[in-house]
């Protein structure tokens, strides 16, 4: 977000610290994880006493949010960015995942213990996901209903309210857990000595998806 004129140097001051705390913490994630993620070894790190640190943010759990709304914002700026067609958003998807691996384990991987993500995230999060409904069902069905499908004609609460017809929500579904399995196992490294190309595999999932 842009600084204004209006900011005082205390308010200036104290974006600052919290951005620095951020960039630290993105250190320390890279460096041992997310569970690892401690407000005192960042407050020595700055040269802060703990105490003072948590001015800035009031928990750990504060810090992880912060994080992760900016990376949910992150990767929903760049769905936005893409044009709306099912391939553009498997590539956008994949290019925001390489760019950033600890960002995306951050949103993507193991859930940090203990933490519980606010509401304002999971809208996030549905907005991404409306994004892959509204492509899906742009696309003709052409293709025979599944007893998939008709489950989630009864189980739509994740759709948060979509109206896109049967059997975009599979399909949606199917882009979002195939694609994800490739690029977890790839930016986790497990496809390191295999042999093939990782970015291959991507548009071979993707085209067999149909797309």
């Amino acid at each position: 977000m842009p600084r204004t004129s209006a900011e005082t140097p205390r308010e200036r001051y104290r974006a600052q610290v919290r951005a620095e705390v951020k960039e630290r913490a993105w250190e320390q994630i890279a460096a041992a994880g997310a569970s690892a993620l401690s407000l005192n070894a960042i407050a020595k790190q700055m040269g802060m006493s703990g105490p003072a640190l948590y001015r800035y943010y009031g928990s750990r759990d504060e810090l992880i949010t912060e994080l992760i709304r900016d990376a949910y914002r992150s990767l929903a700026e760049a769905v936005r960015a893409a044009d709306g067609h099912v391939t553009s958003l498997a590539y956008a998807l994949r290019a925001w995942a390489l760019a950033d691996p600890h960002r995306y384990f951050l949103v993507y991987g193991t859930p940090v213990p203990g933490y519980h993500a606010p509401d304002d995230i999971t809208a996030i999060a549905s907005e991404i996901m409306a994004r892959l409904l509204d492509a899906f069902a742009e696309l003709p069905a052409g293709e025979a209903r599944t007893p998939f499908d008709a489950h989630l004609d009864e189980h739509r609460e994740w759709t948060d309210g979509h109206p896109a017809p049967s059997p975009a929500p599979r399909r949606a579904l199917a882009f979002w857990t195939r694609l994800h399995g490739a690029l977890s196992l790839e930016l986790a490294g497990h496809f390191t000595g295999m042999g093939f190309d990782p970015a291959l595999l991507f548009a071979a999932e993707l085209e067999s998806l149909g797309e």
